[in-house]
């Protein structure tokens, strides 16, 4: 079985995303949803159709959660609270991809020599992070899972011709046969998550066995991935008409 593969692949994007996030300051949905929203009940009804798209989670909001969000959304948080509590958000995220997870049931014997019926993951599941943003969520989930295999998968839009191009992938042996967690924290329009998925799916990955695990999504952008990919399930803990594009860039000190 492939461990690994480096390649140089060109996929056309109408929209680029590259780096730690994509950039998208106008909502533009397109069919089967509402296009072109020009007031606020149209905009509102496209929300909604696209909140309600069978294969998107949206972790249920508290206000530990929200505190969080807008932390990391505020211009004057510093880079080290920024890390601290990006950290506490990915290792929610994570925690909600892993219930995506298969598993089975297991017994094991207690210190007091009682039998207690539980659950146990799967050895075959692997984590692939898009980088280099997504490798800002591979410690919560070594936090959560030491052992699982994460691959990589390095993605970047020509700024002359906006396609986005593979310029590096490595994934785990076997990963046809995996579940995979796909990291990505921020998804705006969605080309650089589309192009991962279609390198995933070339080295024999169902779509199905694809969990794409997500900090900040756009309603553009996740109507574009989930319509495109209807058998992928995605998990974010926020869908709003703009994200925080900055997130990589402050996390890595690169802003």
């Amino acid at each position: 079985p492939r461990s690994s593969v480096v390649l140089v692949v060109e996929m056309s994007s109408e929209s680029g995303e590259s780096g730690s996030s994509d950039h998208s300051p106008t909502l533009s949905p397109k069919s089967p949803l509402k296009s072109s929203p020009n007031d606020f009940e149209e905009l509102e009804v496209f929300h909604k159709n696209v909140l309600s798209l069978s294969n998107l989670r949206v972790t249920k909001s508290n206000y530990q959660i929200e505190e969080l969000q807008t932390i990391l959304r505020d211009k004057e948080t510093s880079r080290s609270d920024f890390i601290f509590y990006a950290d506490r958000l990915i290792r929610i995220v994570v925690e909600e991809g892993l219930n995506c997870m298969p598993s089975y049931t297991t017994t094991v014997t207690t210190p007091t020599g009682q039998t207690y019926e539980g659950i146990k993951f799967q050895k075959m599941n692997c984590a692939v992070s898009i980088v280099r943003s997504g490798e800002a969520m591979e410690k919560g989930l070594r936090d959560c899972c030491r052992s699982i295999r994460i691959g990589k998968i390095l993605i970047k839009r020509d700024s002359e011709t906006k396609e986005t191009r593979v310029y590096y992938a490595k994934f785990p042996p076997s990963i046809e046969q995996r579940k995979i967690l796909l990291l990505y924290p921020v998804l705006e329009t969605g080309a650089t998550v589309q192009t991962a998925i279609k390198v995933l799916k070339e080295h024999g990955v169902k779509e199905s066995n694809i969990v794409f695990v997500n900090l900040f999504s756009s309603y553009k952008g996740a109507q574009n991935l989930l319509t495109k990919f209807p058998n992928l399930t995605m998990l974010t803990s926020e869908v709003h008409e703009f994200c925080p594009s900055h997130f990589g860039l402050k996390y890595f000190g690169s802003d």
